[in-house]
C-alpha cells in the first residue's frame, strides 16, 4: 500500500445502544488489526476485529474527517475494553469501506497505532442523537508536517480523495485537526502555523462541497513547553496560533490541552487524556452544530 495514503462533563453514554441502530448488514468475514497494548496485557487480546458493515440510510449517518499527525492518530495504550466496538459508531478503514470496530481507529503506523480521540468523540455525538450513526474517516499519518496538509499536498489530496468515497454514504458534519508537533522547532512554521491552517479549513471545504462545514482543532500538549533537551521551543507559540483560528474562519472551534497528560514520551497523550480530548471535542463540535445547525 502507497505509504502517503491515509494507511493505509456535558455528556453521559448509554451503556447499551441498540445494534440495529447502526447496522444494516454485517459481513461474514472479520479483519483483524494488529496494535501496541496497554502493559501487562497478553498476546491473545493484542488485536482488534474489524467487520464488514453496511451503514443506515444517508440521513441517519453523519460523517466526521479525522486529519492531523500522531495524536490525532492516537497512541495511547489500548486495553481490551478499547477494543470493543460500539454498534452505532462506524470506521472507513483502510480497504475504503465501512466496518464495525473498536480503537485503534486510525492504521497509519499499525505498531504503533492506539487510543485516539475520534472514537470517544464519535460516542458522544451519537449519545446526543438518538437514531443516528456516527462514521469516522481516519486519515491522519503520524509525524507529519502541516506542508504535507496544505491543499495540493500529498495527505491533504488523499483525505479528500477518501471524503470523497464515503461522503456519497451520508452527510459531511465536521472536521477534526489534530497536528503542530512538526512546527514547533521552527519559529518561521511556527509563526505561519494559522495562516496555514486557515488555507486548510477553505480547502477541505471548497474540495469537499461543504463550506460551512464545522472544523474543530485542538491545543497541543501543554508538556511541549518543558519538554527535555528543547526538543520543542516554539510549541507556546504553535498553541497561540492554532487558538487564533476562529478569528480567521467562520464555524471553526478550539479545543484546550490544558490538563492532559503524555503517555511517558513527552509527545503523545495517554489513553485517559485521549478519552477526556474526545470528550472536549465533541463539547466544542456541539456548540457550532447549535449555533449554525446544518442543513439535512
Amino acid at each position: 500500500m502507497n505509504p502517503h495514503r491515509c494507511l493505509s462533563r456535558l455528556f453521559s453514554l448509554p451503556a447499551v445502544l441498540p445494534a440495529a441502530a447502526a447496522v444494516v448488514a454485517l459481513a461474514a468475514s472479520p479483519r483483524v488489526i494488529a496494535a501496541a497494548d496497554a502493559p501487562g496485557k497478553t498476546t491473545a487480546s493484542a488485536t482488534t476485529v474489524a467487520q464488514p458493515a453496511t451503514p443506515p440510510d444517508a440521513a441517519r449517518f453523519d460523517l466526521y474527517l479525522l486529519v492531523g499527525q500522531s495524536n490525532m492518530a492516537g497512541r495511547g495504550p489500548l486495553t481490551d475494553a478499547d477494543r470493543a466496538p460500539d454498534p452505532r459508531v462506524l470506521v472507513f478503514g483502510p480497504e475504503d469501506a465501512w466496518q464495525l470496530q473498536g480503537e485503534p481507529v486510525h492504521f497509519d503506523k499499525p505498531k504503533a497505532a492506539g487510543v485516539g480521540l475520534g472514537f470517544t468523540f464519535a460516542k458522544l455525538m451519537a449519545a446526543q442523537k438518538p437514531g443516528v450513526t456516527i462514521g469516522l474517516i481516519p486519515c491522519a499519518v503520524g509525524g507529519t508536517p502541516q506542508s504535507r496538509w496544505m491543499p495540493g499536498g500529498d495527505l491533504y489530496e488523499e483525505a479528500v480523495r477518501r471524503a470523497r468515497l464515503a461522503q456519497p454514504s451520508g452527510k459531511l458534519r465536521g472536521i477534526l485537526w489534530h497536528q503542530g508537533e512538526s512546527e514547533c522547532g521552527s519559529e518561521t512554521k511556527a509563526r505561519a502555523y494559522a495562516a496555514n491552517l486557515a488555507k486548510i479549513v477553505a480547502g477541505f471545504r471548497r474540495d469537499l462541497d461543504a463550506p460551512d462545514v464545522p472544523f474543530v482543532a485542538g491545543e497541543l500538549g501543554e508538556f511541549l513547553y518543558t519538554r527535555s533537551a528543547n526538543k520543542s521551543p516554539w510549541a507556546r507559540v504553535v498553541n497561540e496560533q492554532i487558538d487564533s483560528l476562529p478569528t480567521l474562519v467562520a464555524a471553526a472551534a478550539t479545543v484546550p490541552s490544558h490538563g492532559l497528560a503524555h503517555k511517558g514520551d513527552e509527545l503523545h497523550f495517554g489513553s485517559a487524556a485521549q478519552r477526556e480530548f474526545g470528550k472536549r471535542y465533541a463539547e466544542a463540535m456541539i456548540r457550532l452544530q447549535t449555533a449554525a445547525p446544518d442543513k439535512p
